[in-house]
């Protein structure tokens, strides 16, 4: 199965060295929100990803399947 491509936003702009730290992901940083996107794996790589977020304290605000 192929991966998933994800959109994934989190409140406030997070930097450039925590950003590094989610290999396989581009980030953009907009004013008011950050935004993770690129394929997931599967359910336990989405998870993981969701877990790390949760113990940097960062915000999640939303989570999205790209279609295609």
């Amino acid at each position: 199965m192929a991966p998933a491509n994800y959109e994934i936003r989190i409140l406030g702009r997070v930097s450039a060295p925590v950003l590094s730290s989610f290999e396989g992901l581009a980030s953009e940083v907009e004013p008011v929100e950050t935004i993770l996107h690129g394929p997931v794996r599967d359910q336990a790589e989405l998870h993981g990803i969701l877990e790390r977020l949760q113990s940097l304290g960062l915000a999640l605000v939303e989570v999205r399947r790209l279609p295609g």
